[in-house]
């Protein structure tokens, strides 16, 4: 589908011919001695998400020079893949930052989204996706490829999440930078967050009570295809100006996906009753209640069930032709990775709410930014560094917190019933970490083996709060220290703090001995 065809795009002149511009192309060079120029990197905006830590790995799998952006590089350096990549650090919605990303760039893909962020996120979307329109003109990038979603423009029907996606789209495509924009509707994949609410709704509810839209027809797609029709539009000429709908062979509703999903799981068919009296608002918070997912990403990923997002047009067949996955063939893959612990990125990869950069960070010293509230326990423990470290990598998830697993409990589904993120999100690996990673209402946000693991947290506080482990060696083994911090916000802060410091005592000193003892544990039963 030409850009041209879009009635909201049109008017704003996107998909226009050069010819008629006045734009003359360039006469292409004669061949000397049959030496190319070397090929120009190509540019991942989003390479810390779900998928763009892939299409980072299937670029450079097909031969391609990789630049990635990321506000935190450090999020990436434990990639097995980061030392074959330009790593840098940028913001979209810093356009200073961008620049100096865009140098000597190619092509540049575009997997942004503040889907599940706090504020006006349709703004910060429409001010990033132009930065990054501009920073790609300004570089003479070659093409701009956007990941957006599935929903017909006709009409002012679509939700607040598909209209912010197609926006994003038509934001790109107004630059010189001829733009391509694919448009997918469910990503069917271990991780993904449409996957995961799917699959822990029909695992955890044998009866559910839904709204109509369980009724809605989609076109789900596996992740593999999605990624080989990204890599398949890089520098493709019939691919530039124009937006591709893609998906699977099958078109279902969503009862029909859970049905399906039952099915390849082993479970028994699932009782779906329909009502119409479920609000969006309800339906997000009972979905945040039984799934990973907080409501604050449930919601919009619900409104948009409402609408039908099926394959209308058929042009990306003659582009990239490929035969995708069934949604069977989708779901049992992504169930075998699961199982076998092969999940290599997922949903919660990328931040749901950001920080200020004025916020207080854990080495700060006490002035900057405010008082900092402290629980810190010591112990020496005979084990040396490494069993210590791999001890503490382990913590959470379905190995949980070691003492007081019922406060933890408690203070999950309190932070679930107010929107937050709860325990539900376990763990990528059980005993590995890399930084970034999602542990429980954790992420992981410094790691240093065998010396350091720093965790923030990111249930809803009246603050900001970090758990933190620092290994040091010693003659006869090791001294770890566990440091519990809280950066208080006003005076609710301070008297949250208040109300749970009598609870420290049943879990981190606890906590602590316990990591301690299996780590000794571990370590002298493997000894020879």
């Amino acid at each position: 589908m030409n850009r041209a065809t879009l009635p909201a795009k049109n008017s704003l002149g996107v998909g226009m011919d050069l010819a008629a511009a006045g734009v003359v192309p360039p006469m292409p060079h004669p061949p000397h001695d049959d030496i190319s120029p070397p090929a120009k990197p190509v540019l991942v905006a989003g390479a810390t998400g779900y998928i763009g830590r892939r299409l980072v790995k299937e670029l450079i799998d097909t031969g391609h020079q990789v630049r990635a952006i990321a506000r935190n590089p450090a999020k990436l350096a434990d990639e097995d893949w980061a030392d074959l990549v330009d790593i840098v650090q940028g913001d979209v919605l810093n356009p200073l930052s961008l620049a100096n990303a865009f140098k000597g760039i190619g092509g540049a893909y575009y997997l942004v989204h503040s889907i599940g962020g706090e504020g006006d996120w349709e703004d910060r979307d429409r001010r990033a996706a132009a930065n990054f329109r501009d920073a790609a003109a300004d570089a003479g990038a070659s093409q701009i490829i956007y990941l957006g979603g599935l929903g017909d423009d006709a009409g002012s029907s679509l939700s607040p999440h598909l209209h912010s996606r197609h926006e994003v789209g038509q934001i790109l495509a107004l630059g010189p930078v001829p733009t391509t924009e694919l448009r997918a509707a469910v990503v069917i994949g271990a991780g993904s967050a449409s996957f995961e609410m799917l699959r822990h709704l029909v695992e955890v509810l044998p009866v559910m009570v839904t709204p109509k839209w369980v009724e809605t027809k989609c076109q789900p797609i596996a992740v593999r295809d999605v990624l080989a029709y990204l890599l398949g539009v890089l520098d493709e000429p019939a691919a530039l100006n124009s937006v591709l709908e893609i998906g699977g062979p099958d078109v279902l509703t969503y009862r029909q996906m859970m049905d399906g999903f039952a099915k390849c799981a082993g479970l028994r068919k699932r009782i779906i009753v329909t009502v119409p009296v479920l609000s969006p608002s309800l339906s997000s918070r009972w979905v945040g209640l039984v799934t990973p997912l907080p409501a604050d990403l449930a919601r919009p990923l619900i409104d948009s069930l409402v609408n039908e997002v099926v394959v209308r047009h058929h042009e990306i067949d003659e582009i990239v032709p490929r035969k995708p996955l069934t949604y069977v063939e989708s779901v049992n893959n992504a169930l075998r990775r699961v199982h076998d612990l092969e999940v290599a990125t997922t949903w919660a990869d990328a931040e749901l709410r950001g920080r200020s950069p004025a916020d207080p960070l854990p080495a700060d010293p006490d002035w900057a930014g405010g008082t900092m509230l402290t629980d810190i326990q010591s112990v020496h423990s005979s084990a040396d560094p490494e069993a210590l470290f791999r001890s503490v990598c382990s913590i959470g998830g379905e190995r949980g917190w070691l003492a007081g697993d019922w406060l933890w409990t408690t203070r999950g589904i309190l932070d679930r019933l107010t929107g937050g993120v709860g325990m539900r999100r376990g763990r990528r690996h059980p005993a590995e970490l890399r930084i970034g990673d999602p542990l429980d209402f954790w992420r992981v946000e410094a790691l240093e083996t065998p010396r350091l693991l720093r965790l923030r947290a990111e249930m809803r506080l009246p603050g900001e709060a970090w758990l933190e482990w620092q290994i040091e060696p010693t003659g006869s083994g090791s001294l770890v220290t566990q440091r519990a911090l809280f950066h208080p916000r006003g005076l609710a802060g301070r008297l949250y703090w208040l109300g749970v410091a009598p609870f420290h005592s049943l879990i981190f000193k606890p906590m602590l001995q316990r990591l301690c003892a299996d780590a000794e544990q571990s370590q002298f039963s493997a000894a020879p």
